[in-house]
């Protein structure tokens, strides 16, 4: 990597950071598409992203819990299936054009629902999952995190606003535990490829720590609106990465 574009990368890390962990997700997929603009090794993105990953998901999952925005209840029958899925899902290899646009148009219609101005029941009428549905419904997001290198976040939290399995802000600090979890569990499944880190990952974590800072100061101190249109905005960049738009 060229030293003299350590800085505007980092910045771009601060930024997808930053809008990322508003919403309790810690911007994996927005790592990997700055960091391939930028021309970092492809053998050094995944292990860079999901180092990050974790490093953000860990601050999220702290102030987000510390804020009252965390229910063990809802998370843990996501977490139970969703886990050993994306350890099955990453040992499949499938054509990035078979399920990738598929992926990417459902985002995009989940975010569709978000920026539109009707409330959603789950800011009204919140209730926990039922344990079977959630443990499916994890079993799936699993399958799809593995199958898309991603923490799987920008999956669970549309299902959990639609369904009104849990109130928008509690949706994001129960969004960050498990995409930290799948996140360690990614790593640690492609342990050797820590080795390919950057030299410049201390810049990185740093710019991705300041970016997580700003992003759950916005996700706790602002309205509960504010969170569901950013997740909105979320899932049209996750979703365009899917398409392949950048």
């Amino acid at each position: 990597m060229d030293p003299a574009a350590d800085l505007p990368l980092a910045l771009a890390i601060l930024i997808g950071a930053a809008l990322y962990s508003s919403v309790g997700h810690a911007g994996a997929s927005a790592y990997i598409a700055i960091m391939a603009l930028w021309g970092v090794a492809p053998e050094a993105m995944r292990p860079t992203a999901l180092t990050l990953n974790i490093l953000v998901a860990s601050l999220a999952s702290f102030r987000f819990a510390r804020a009252g925005m965390f229910r063990w209840r809802v998370l843990w029958p996501f977490l139970v299936t969703a886990v050993p899925m994306a350890f099955l899902g990453g040992g499949i290899v499938l054509p990035g054009n078979v399920y990738r646009p598929i992926v990417g148009v459902v985002l995009w219609l989940s975010a569709v629902r978000l920026l539109l101005p009707q409330r959603l029941r789950a800011e009204t009428d919140p209730h926990d999952p039922p344990i079977l549905a959630a443990l499916a419904t994890g079993a799936a997001i699993g399958l799809l995190s593995g199958l898309t290198g991603t923490g799987g976040g920008i999956f669970l939290s549309p299902v959990l606003l639609f369904f009104a399995w849990t109130s928008p802000k509690t949706a994001s600090g129960v969004a960050a535990v498990f995409i930290l979890c799948n996140s360690i569990a990614g790593l640690a499944g492609n342990w050797q490829a820590v080795g390919k880190l950057p030299p410049s990952l201390p810049l990185l974590a740093a710019a991705a720590l300041i970016g997580g800072l700003i992003g759950t100061t916005a996700g706790i101190r602002l309205s509960t609106r504010f969170v569901t249109r950013s997740l909105g905005v979320v899932l049209v960049v996750a979703g365009a990465k899917m398409m392949g738009v950048y």
